[in-house]
């Protein structure tokens, strides 16, 4: 396998290889997998030995209709039909979503799932990109994402929640707020497809509050949450008429039958499927733990089922990768080919303790030459080992305090476009848009998250506050041809949910649903004005710091744990109400 290792991951550029591929160059038994993020626990072996059983009618036979599968899984989870729409795997649904529902443009911050950025680039999209610093642990501020999708005049906003790679995790009244101040957009995809790993709230999901909202779409996952990825089934959430659309242009057997079989053999193992997630969420804690222990490794918060981990100084993770497999049997995911990533960060997949003690012990070795092929982190100043794509991503992040590539972006800006405080669009292939030279933005009350224009000229509910200026990274960037002027940003507001009453949808489930957290009056989030004109196509977009990094915090701070209620039901797909 060694000398076909190189290949194999240069052939499938945009994703590791196929478990089958990486079988097929060795014995026939493939490797320890850390790489695909899907549950080990679940479905249990009576489970496997049941549809192995089954395996020569499962696999002879045409499945029920989309319809039939779909209405099953609709009875387990409590949701109405009407609004939901199953597919061959979520990345189906994301071509659909993107051919029927994304028009010009779409923002996502990155780094992030491929197909979000790769699939309507593929078809023409402006893809603005906002990039997530390392600097503040890859949180997402949602009030920086908005201003910035204000800003470039983006037509559809993406979250994924938690977000793969890193994990990183947003509360449900986060971004209940976010889509309402998204209200005029054409479309707002809230992607939970790792959200049922999720433990830092009891009901983090936003499946009931997208059903009622006529722009939201909420994709949820299966095959990862169900450790099933080859049967690739997935579903999205929506309002009757979103849902619909999808639906509509589904063939009428996108599902197999393996997906058949699963969707109704659940019903009768929702206890396992509830521990399963409670083992996963327990080996999250314990493997984050024995890898942070590992000299010079960051581990990354995470709500995934997965981590997020920066090598040490000096080491390729493409070497790492490979020796990782050739050497121990490991599989590992390589982030070097993920848009706003580097070579320098793994991602993790959580396993059960005795495969996370196989891989420190791989990674020891591997790392600090413990082998006999010596260590893949270099000593101190000798500079071996470690390639010059890594090391500009090194001096970069260090020269810019994780802002990027502020030199060229200067440059673009002195070049002008004929737009004010807009840069020069970049040539054709260039990856993630640069930041441009911020222009005045009048900021209103609370500096919160802005609402759509037509809904801003109300009168102001929250007390003013002077807006704070952007701190200034510890290494200065290289000069800049002409003076920059500093952008005001305004503080993030304070989030005090009040209580309401929601009102009743016809196509809601019939469980009770608590009340969610009351949204500020509309009239609170004042919009930015914006500059003249559409953005042209490929200009970098302004900004790009997150609140974290201005007010100066590391981001980093863990929510606490918490665990699902009724763990003897069924867990809904919006985590509410129990199925008896």
């Amino acid at each position: 396998m060694a000398d076909n290792v190189t290949s194999l991951f240069r052939s499938t550029a945009a994703h590791s290889p196929s478990m089958a591929a990486l079988a097929r160059e060795s014995d026939g038994a493939g490797p320890v997998d850390f790489c695909i993020p899907c549950n080990p626990y679940f479905p249990t072996p009576a489970m496997f030995e049941d549809m192995a059983t089954r395996l020569r009618d499962i696999i002879t036979y045409y499945p029920s209709s989309a319809d039939t599968i779909t209405a099953e899984l609709c009875s387990l989870l409590r949701l109405p039909p009407q609004c939901v729409a199953m597919g061959n795997g979520s990345t189906e649904l994301i071509t659909w979503i993107d051919h029927l529902l994304v028009r010009e443009s779409l923002a996502v911050p990155v780094p992030t799932f491929g197909r979000w950025t790769d699939q309507p680039m593929e078809t023409g999209k402006r893809v603005d990109m906002f990039p997530l610093q390392e600097s503040s642990g890859f949180a997402l501020d949602l009030a920086q994402y908005a201003e910035f999708i204000r800003a470039r005049g983006t037509k559809v906003a993406v979250i994924c929640n938690p977000n793969n790679p890193d994990g990183g995790f947003l509360h449900k009244h986060a971004v209940v707020q976010f889509m309402d101040a998204m209200a005029d957009l054409d479309l707002v995809v809230i992607d939970e497809s790792f959200l049922e790993f999720a433990d830092a709230e009891v009901e983090p999901s936003v499946v009931q509050e997208a059903m009622l909202r006529p722009n939201v779409i909420v994709l949820r996952s299966l095959g990862k949450n169900f450790g099933l990825h080859g049967i690739r089934f997935g579903y999205l959430v929506a309002n009757p008429a979103l849902a619909g659309r999808v639906r509509s242009m589904l063939p009428k057997w996108n599902l197999n039958s393996f997906a058949e079989h699963v969707v109704f053999m659940l019903k009768e193992h929702g206890t396992e499927y509830q521990q399963s997630l409670h083992q996963v969420r327990r080996d999250r804690m314990d493997m984050s733990g024995q890898l942070s222990s590992l000299p010079g490794l960051t581990v990354y918060p995470s709500q995934g089922n997965f981590l997020f981990v920066r090598l040490p100084v000096g080491a390729e993770g493409t070497v790492v990768r490979d020796r990782m497999l050739t050497e121990h049997r490991l599989l590992v995911r390589e982030c070097g080919n993920k848009i706003g990533s580097s070579s320098r960060f793994l991602r993790l997949v959580v396993r059960p303790q005795v495969d996370v003690r196989r891989l420190v012990s791989g990674l020891e070795q591997v790392l600090y030459g413990t082998s006999r092929r010596g260590a893949a982190v270099p000593e101190q100043a000798t500079g071996t080992g470690y390639s010059s794509g890594t090391a500009a991503i090194d001096r970069l992040v260090s020269e810019t305090n994780g802002a990027g590539t502020q030199g060229l972006a200067a440059q673009a800006i002195g070049a002008g476009t004929g737009a004010p405080g807009l840069p020069a669009a970049p040539a054709a292939g260039i990856g993630m848009p640069l930041p441009s030279a911020p222009s005045p933005v009048p900021v209103g009350a609370g500096g919160g998250m802005p609402m759509p224009a037509a809904a801003s000229s109300g009168p102001q509910q929250m007390p003013q506050q002077a807006p704070q200026p952007l701190r200034s990274p510890p290494l200065q960037p290289p000069p800049v041809p002409q003076q920059m002027p500093q952008q005001p940003v305004p503080q993030q507001m304070p989030q005090q949910p009040v209580p309401q009453q929601m009102p009743q949808h016809p196509l809601a489930a019939p469980a009770q649903v608590p009340a969610p957290p009351a949204m500020p009056a509309a009239a609170s989030y004042p919009s930015p004005q914006m500059p003249t004109g559409p953005t042209p196509p490929g200009v970098p977009a302004r900004g790009g710091l997150t609140a974290a990094q201005v007010r100066g915090t590391d981001g980093l701070s863990q929510a606490p744990a918490a665990g699902w209620s009724g763990a003897q039901s069924w867990p809904e797909a919006a985590g509410v109400g129990q199925l008896s």
